[in-house]
């Protein structure tokens, strides 16, 4: 019998068992690793090569040491500068955090998402900027 293989999660701290518990609730029947960086939080004041660096780091020991099948990045900081990296550098599925921003703006009912964002996030990636102009139409 195969061994059944985990989601894995991560986050720069605690955060992300938010995350962890939406993901438990939709999917009971799933093994799940979390693993909050709290030695390097918070990630909003950390550069962005470092950020990369954490996010390879606990990626590789989710995919080489846990065998996760899929990794969830539960921190907006981490998916802005690591995710396209940790897509090219893993064969498995990577999920961000930081889309989410366009479904919520599809089911608001004023338009109007609030986004909690680092200062590190909000000045040197380009995705939240664009977040001024994902504003849903009138007529939607």
């Amino acid at each position: 019998m195969q061994k059944k293989l985990p989601l894995g999660i991560f986050d720069s701290g605690f955060g992300g068992l938010s995350v962890a518990k939406s993901i438990h609730k939709l999917l009971p029947q799933e093994d799940l690793i979390y693993i909050a960086d709290s030695a390097f939080t918070p990630y909003g004041d950390m550069k962005e090569s470092d950020i990369i660096k954490r996010a390879i780091f606990i990626s590789d020991f989710l995919v080489n040491k846990k065998k996760s099948k899929a990794i969830v990045i539960a921190c907006n900081t981490a998916t802005a500068f690591a995710v396209n990296i940790l897509r090219d550098r893993f064969n498995i599925p990577i999920i961000g955090m930081e889309p989410a921003v366009k479904p919520a703006l599809k089911v608001t009912l004023n338009k109007l998402v609030g986004v909690l964002a680092t200062s590190c996030l909000l000045y040197t990636s380009p995705s939240p900027r664009d977040l001024s102009t994902s504003r849903m139409p009138s007529s939607a």
